[in-house]
């Protein structure tokens, strides 16, 4: 494991990272309140040929947070901390909240996992603290806030509150929508925190989406799919870098990858 330093808007983080392997870069962006570690586990022993870069997050794992985030920033970050390390990643897997932030950073392919970014409907009793907290806020109660907060904040600081507020409400429609990336989509079949209905959307609305597969299991289904969705998006990469060699246009390449059907 090693640590970076960088500097993002005049101010300094530390990310933490761990690189794994020789050949082509992958990056590996884990979820909200996951690490890196989590990352490596499902998929450290799968994707031999190439050079993995698992990375902690700004507030998560060993990682630094100075200040509350939106997941644009959380980007800029991860983008400052690659261009420190000369790194150009040809293929980004984010899990959840990591799945934002590599949408944002549109490589060639793009392997998302159970991503946030569909608005979801809060319950009412939700809804109902949301507008107390803001009300107590004006009147200068904004400290009370672990009142309101969810058994799922127990723990975290005041920073990462502000910054789970920031990012869960963000609506990500058109980023998925707009991506250049060639995007792989792979779901829990019972999650959930992230619905399946989710992913079928943006497995509807992504213009370059190749695949969308549900899989057994919850929020962290990866964990035991690793295997699977490492051969799936090897042999993505394997037939975009054939067609390349053969010198064949970004066109052709697509029509043959039968964009929204199966590898």
């Amino acid at each position: 494991m090693a640590s970076r330093e960088i500097s993002y808007n005049g101010i300094k983080y530390s990310i933490s990272y761990e690189i794994v392997g020789r050949g082509e870069e992958i990056l590996f962006l884990h979820g909200w309140g996951a690490k890196k570690e989590v990352m490596k586990k499902a998929f450290g022993s799968y994707f031999d040929d190439f050079r993995q870069i698992y990375v902690d997050l700004p507030g998560f794992g060993a990682s630094s947070i100075e200040k509350a985030l939106v997941t644009e920033q959380y980007t800029g970050i991860i983008r400052e901390f690659l261009a420190s390390i000369g790194s150009h990643p040809l293929c980004v897997v984010g899990h959840s909240f990591g799945g934002k932030v590599a949408s944002l950073l549109a490589p060639r392919v793009l392997v998302l996992l159970s991503s946030a970014g569909i608005p979801i409907k809060k319950k009412f009793s939700t809804r109902v603290k949301i507008r107390l907290f803001k009300m107590f806020k004006a009147m200068g109660f904004g400290f009370l806030w672990r009142i309101f907060a969810s058994k799922d904040v127990a723990g975290m600081s005041a920073t990462m509150y502000e910054t789970l507020k920031n990012v869960v409400n963000e609506d990500f429609t058109s980023v998925f929508a707009n991506c250049p990336s060639r995007i792989l989509i792979f779901w829990g079949a019972e999650d959930s925190t992230t619905p399946l209905s989710c992913g079928k959307k943006i497995s509807e609305i992504a213009r370059n989406c190749v695949k969308f597969e549900p899989l057994s299991g919850d929020h962290f289904f990866f964990l035991t799919h690793g295997e699977s969705i490492a051969a799936n998006t090897a042999a993505l990469i394997a037939q975009m870098q054939d067609g390349i060699a053969q010198g064949k246009s970004e066109e052709e390449i697509d029509k043959e990858l039968n964009m929204k059907g199966e590898l």
